[in-house]
C-alpha cells in the first residue's frame, strides 16, 4: 500500500508544476558501481538538489535541484573535488543530434584505446610468460622479464593507476584500486628480488621464480575484459541512440507546392515549411500532407507492419519511412518538439531512474572495495601466521583481482537501457525502470472499453427504412440535417452518407437540445432526428430490442412520422479478442472498465471474451474500483485512454496509455504505447517481464559470481592470472545477456500475441525460475573450470625438504621440485645461537642410475644461505649433502625420486 500511495504522488508530482528543474549531465572518471554511486551520494548532498540519478553505462547524470538554492556550476564543482567529471548536456535545436554524435564518437574512442593497449600487451605477455616458464631461474632472463613488464605496468595499466592514484588522493577506493593494488604488488615484490639476487626466496618468495609473467596475465585478461565490456556497452548505446538516427539531417525544402525543392539542413526547418518527400526518404518532422499520396511504413515507431495509406489532410509523424508516392507536408512540430525527440527524452529519462532491484546492489556495491581490501588483508596474514606467505601473497592478489563490483553495477542498468531502447523501437515507451519490476507482479488486466477495447467513434450496425421510402433520399435528409451538429451521432450518420455517396443538401434554420437530438428544414422538409422513444411510436418493429441491447438508437423523423432508424455502436477493435485470449494464457484477469450503461458493457465484453465487468462508472469510480481490486490484493495493471482515465491509471500498480491517449492521461501512466493497436498491451507485458528476468538473472549471476570467486581465491584455490580473467567473464556476461534483449520479438500485429514468444524462440516469462538458478550455477560452474584447468592446485610436482642437527648446528636443505631437468637446491646453515652461519660452505652429490656421480654447482646468495641446481634424469638418486662451518661438519643423506 505505501508504494501505491507513493505512485500516487509521484504522479500528482508529474501533474503539478514544480519551481525545481532537471538537467542532464556527462559524468567522466567513472569506472565501476562504487563510482556512479559515489557520484550520486555527492549530488544528492547538495542542498537544494531533490533527485539525482546517475547511469553508469551512459555515464550520465540527471539532477533534479532548485536553480534559486544552487546552479550548474556549484555542483559541477562538488564533482571535481569528488575527483569526477561534470559537464552539462545542452538542449537546443539540433542538440539531439550533437549529442548522439558525440557519444558515439566517445565510445569509439574508448573502444580504439583499449584495443591498442591490447595489442601492445599481448606479444609482451607472450615473451614474458615463455621466459618465465623455460628460464625460471636464469638472472638474465629475469632481467629482460622485468623490462618487458615495464611497459605493460606503466603504460598498458597506466589508467587503472591514474584512477587509483585519484581515488586515493580523494581517500576513496573503486575498481582500479584493486586492479592497481594487485599489479603492482606482484611488480614490487618481483623486482626487490630480482635486485637483491633472489635473496628473498624462501622468506616470502613467489613459488621459487620471478612473477613478473603474473603481472602480464593480470593486466591481458583486464584490458580484454574492458574491451570487450566496452564493446558490448556500445552496442547497447547504439540501440538506446536508435531513435534519434531515425530523423534524417538532409531535407528538401519548397518555397510552394508546385516550386522546385532545395536541400538544406534538417536544423534550419521552421514550422510551417513545405517539404518533399521522395519514396524511400525518412519524414524529419511531424506535419500534414498537403499534397501527393503515398503508403507510409510507420513500423519503426509503432511496431505496426502495415504501411498506412497517407492523403492530403492526413498527419505524419517524423521518423516514419515514405515507401511508394511523392508528397509534400506542411511542418508542424520540429526539433525538439516532434514525436520522436519527445520520445527519445522519455527513453532517457527511464534509462536515468534506478529500478529497486538496483538499490540493495549500489549499497553491496559502495562498500564492496574496503570489504575486499580488508579480504586480500586478513588472507595474506592468514597464510604467513601458517607459515606460508608465498602462498598468502598469491593469494591476497587473486582476492583483489577476482573481485568485480561492476558486474553488480551493470546487472540492471544495462538490461534497463536495452529493454526501454528495444521498447521504444516497437513502439512501447516505458517510463522508468521501476516499471519493469511493477509489471513482473501484476496479476490483473483492468480495460477501459471506449478508446481501448472499442475505437472510440460510432457507426450504424444496424438502419430501418419506412417501405416505399427511397433509402438514399432518407439517408440524404438525416445527413443534412445532422451535418450542423459536432454529436459524435451526428459524425457517424454524416459519415455513412459519404461512405455511400449519397450528397447532402443545406439544411437551415438547425437547432440543437442537449441530450434529445436536432432539427433542421432540409429542401424545405423539417427534419428530426432524435433518441429513440422520443416520437416514433411504435410504428418501428424492432425499436424494443434495440434499446433493450444497450446500443444507441435515433429515429429520423417528417411529414409528422418516423421514417427512417438508425442503430449505432461503438465499433470493436478487431484485434481486441485476440489481445484478451493473449492476456489470459498469460495468466492474467482481465477485468472491463466502463461508464456506459450495464447492458452495452456486457455485450462489449461478450464479443471480446470477458468475465468480468463493471459498468457506469464516473471517472472518480475508476479510480475508486482500481483501490477496491488492490484491497483485494491484487496487482493492477489499467489501460485507458482519456482525461477520465487519468486518476485510474495513476492508482494503478501500472499505468497503460494507448496512443489515443491524451497528454493528461500519457504522463498520469508507466507505459505509453505509440500506436493505437490494442495489440501493444500484451507485448508491452511480456517486454517489462523479460526485462525483469533479465535483471534477476544478472544479479544471481553477479551475486553469485562473487560470493563463489572470493573465497576460492583466499583459499589459493584460484590464481590470480585466471581470477583476471574470471572477473572480466563476469562483466562481459552481465553485458551480453542484457543485449538478448535486443532480440525481444517484432511480429507482425496480426500475429496472436501469445504465439509471439514461440515464434521467436523467446521462453515465456512463467518459465524464467529454471533461468535464475541457471545465473546462480553459472558462476560455480565457470570458476570451477578455471579452478580445475590450473594444474598446480591438482597435480603437484614433488620436493624433498629435510633440516638435520650435529653438534648445535643446523643444516635445512630443500631439493625440487623433482622433474627431470635442472632440479634447485636450497640450503640454510645455522649455528647453535640459531643466526645463519655467514662463513658456511655446502657440498651436495647425487648418485644415480649407471653409477653416474653429479655434483651439484652451489651459490652463495647470503649469510648462511645457498642456491644451486643440477641437471639430473629419471631415476633413483641417493643425495649426500655436506654443510662446513668452523671446521665443524654436517652430513645428512637421503634418496630422491625423478620422474
Amino acid at each position: 500500500m505505501t508504494e501505491t500511495l507513493s505512485r500516487r504522488q509521484a504522479v500528482s508530482d508529474r501533474l503539478t508544476p514544480s519551481p525545481s528543474v532537471t538537467r542532464e549531465f556527462q559524468v567522466s572518471g567513472m569506472t565501476c558501481a562504487a563510482c556512479s554511486t559515489r557520484v550520486e551520494r555527492v549530488l544528492a548532498r547538495r542542498r537544494g538538489v531533490s533527485e539525482a540519478n546517475v547511469n553508469l553505462v551512459l555515464r550520465t547524470a540527471t539532477v533534479t535541484f532548485d536553480p534559486h538554492t544552487l546552479g550548474a556550476a556549484d555542483l559541477i564543482l562538488a564533482i571535481e573535488r569528488a575527483g569526477y567529471g561534470l559537464t552539462p548536456v545542452a538542449h537546443r535545436r539540433g542538440a539531439a543530434a550533437a549529442a548522439s554524435a558525440l557519444a558515439s564518437a566517445a565510445e569509439d574512442a574508448e573502444l580504439e584505446a583499449w584495443r591498442r593497449r591490447l595489442a601492445v600487451v599481448l606479444p609482451l605477455t607472450l615473451v614474458v610468460v615463455t621466459l618465465s616458464l623455460l628460464r625460471p631461474h636464469s638472472q638474465p632472463a629475469g632481467w629482460l622479464e622485468g623490462a618487458l613488464t615495464l611497459p605493460v605496468q606503466f603504460w598498458a595499466g597506466l589508467p587503472f593507476l591514474r584512477g587509483a592514484w585519484l581515488r586515493l588522493r580523494m581517500r576513496q577506493v573503486n575498481m582500479d584500486t584493486l586492479v592497481a593494488l594487485g599489479t603492482l604488488s606482484a611488480f614490487g615484490y618481483s623486482c626487490v628480488e630480482l635486485l637483491s639476487g633472489h635473496r628473498l626466496h624462501e622468506l616470502g618468495g613467489f613459488a621459487a621464480h620471478l612473477h613478473f609473467e603474473m603481472v602480464c596475465l593480470i593486466l591481458s585478461a583486464v584490458l580484454a575484459g574492458r574491451w570487450l565490456e566496452a564493446r558490448a556497452r556500445s552496442r547497447a548505446g547504439q540501440a538506446a541512440r536508435a531513435l534519434g538516427d531515425l530523423m534524417p539531417a538532409r531535407v528538401r525544402v519548397m518555397r510552394s507546392v508546385d516550386g522546385v525543392a532545395e536541400v538544406a539542413d534538417v536544423a534550419e526547418v521552421e514550422p510551417g515549411d513545405l517539404l518533399e518527400l521522395l519514396p524511400g526518404d525518412m519524414v524529419p518532422v511531424d506535419g500534414v500532407a498537403v499534397a501527393g499520396t503515398s503508403a507510409v511504413d510507420e513500423s519503426l515507431l509503432t511496431g505496426e507492419s502495415m504501411p498506412v495509406d497517407k492523403r492530403p489532410g492526413e498527419e505524419l509523424t517524423g521518423g516514419t519511412l515514405n515507401l511508394s508516392g511523392r508528397l509534400v507536408v506542411r511542418a508542424v512540430s520540429v526539433g525538439e518538439d516532434t514525436t520522436v525527440a519527445r520520445l527519445a527524452d522519455l527513453v532517457a529519462q527511464a534509462q536515468g531512474e534506478r529500478a529497486p532491484a538496483q538499490r540493495l546492489a549500489d549499497r553491496i556495491a559502495s562498500v564492496f572495495v574496503p570489504v575486499v581490501l580488508a579480504v586480500a588483508a586478513v588472507t595474506m596474514l592468514a597464510w604467513a601466521a601458517a607459515g606460508q606467505l608465498d602462498r598468502g601473497v598469491l593469494a591476497a592478489v587473486a582476492v583483489l583481482i577476482v573481485a568485480c563490483p561492476c558486474a553488480l553495477g551493470l546487472a540492471t542498468p544495462v538490461a534497463v537501457m536495452v529493454a526501454t531502447a528495444r521498447g521504444a523501437r516497437l513502439g512501447i515507451l516505458l517510463k522508468g525502470a521501476g516499471t519493469l519490476e511493477r509489471n513482473h507482479d501484476v496479476d490483473t488486466v483492468v480495460l477501459d472499453k471506449t478508446g481501448v477495447v472499442t475505437e472510440g467513434r460510432l457507426t450504424v450496425v444496424e438502419e430501418w427504412v419506412r417501405p416505399g421510402l427511397d433509402a438514399g433520399r432518407a439517408l440524404s435528409l438525416v445527413a443534412a440535417a445532422e451535418r450542423g451538429s459536432e454529436h459524435p451521432v451526428a459524425a457517424a450518420l454524416v459519415a455513412l452518407a459519404a461512405e455511400r455517396g449519397v450528397t447532402t443538401p443545406a439544411a437551415t434554420d438547425f437547432t440543437s437540445d442537449s441530450g434529445v437530438g436536432v432539427r433542421a428544414v432540409v429542401e424545405s422538409v423539417e427534419v428530426t432526428v432524435t433518441r429513440a422513444g422520443a416520437d416514433a411510436g411504435g410504428e418501428i418493429p424492432r425499436l424494443a430490442a434495440w434499446t433493450a441491447s444497450g446500443r444507441t438508437t435515433v429515429v429520423a423523423s417528417w411529414e409528422g412520422r418516423a421514417q427512417a432508424a438508425f442503430v449505432l455502436a461503438d465499433t470493436i477493435r478487431p484485434e481486441a479478442p485476440v489481445v484478451v485470449a493473449a492476456l489470459r494464457d498469460l495468466g492474467y484477469r482481465v477485468t472491463l472498465l466502463s461508464g456506459d450503461n450495464l447492458p452495452t458493457a456486457r455485450a462489449v465484453a461478450a464479443a471480446v471474451g470477458i468475465d468480468q465487468v463493471v459498468a457506469g462508472v464516473l471517472p472518480a469510480g475508476k479510480a475508486a474500483e482500481i483501490t477496491r481490486l488492490q484491497g483485494e490484493g491484487r496487482r493492477v495493471a489499467m489501460v485507458g485512454d482519456g482525461v477520465n482515465d487519468a486518476a485510474a491509471l495513476g492508482a494503478a500498480d501500472v499505468g497503460i496509455a494507448m496512443g489515443t491517449a491524451t497528454g493528461v492521461a500519457a504522463q498520469a501512466a508507466d507505459v505509453v504505447l505509440v500506436g493505437a493497436n490494442l495489440t501493444a498491451v500484451p507485448r508491452a507485458l511480456r517486454l517489462s517481464r523479460a526485462g525483469f528476468a533479465v535483471i534477476r538473472q544478472n544479479l544471481g549471476w553477479a551475486f553469485g559470481y562473487n560470493l563463489l570467486a572470493l573465497p576460492l581465491a583466499a583459499t589459493g584455490l584460484l590464481s590470480p592470472a585466471l581470477a583476471a580473467v574470471a572477473m572480466g567473464i563476469s562483466s562481459v556476461c552481465v553485458v551480453a545477456n542484457s543485449l538478448t534483449l535486443a532480440r525481444f520479438p517484432a511480429v507482425p500485429m496480426s500475429t496472436s500475441p501469445s504465439a509471439e514468444a514461440d515464434s521467436a524462440g523467446w521462453t515465456p516469462w512463467r518459465h524464467t525460475r529454471p533461468a535464475l538458478v541457471a545465473a546462480w550455477l553459472a558462476p560455480a560452474l565457470l570458476l570451477g573450470t578455471f579452478v580445475g584447468a590450473d594444474p598446480s592446485r591438482w597435480i603437484q610436482v614433488p620436493t624433498v625438504s629435510r633440516t638435520t642437527s650435529t653438534s648445535g648446528e643446523t643444516l635445512q636443505v630443500t631439493v625440487g621440485p623433482l622433474a627431470e631437468g635442472e632440479v634447485p637446491i636450497h640450503a640454510y646453515v645455522f649455528d647453535a645461537t640459531g643466526n645463519l652461519a655467514g662463513d658456511a660452505v655446502v657440498h651436495v652429490v647425487f648418485g644415480g642410475p649407471g653409477g653416474a656421480v653429479i655434483a651439484a654447482r652451489m651459490t652463495v646468495a647470503g649469510p648462511g644461505h645457498l642456491l644451486g641446481s643440477a641437471t639430473l634424469t629419471a631415476g633413483r638418486w641417493d643425495t649426500t649433502v655436506e654443510a662446513i662451518t668452523r671446521g665443524e661438519t654436517t652430513t645428512d643423506r637421503f634418496t630422491v625420486q625423478i620422474g
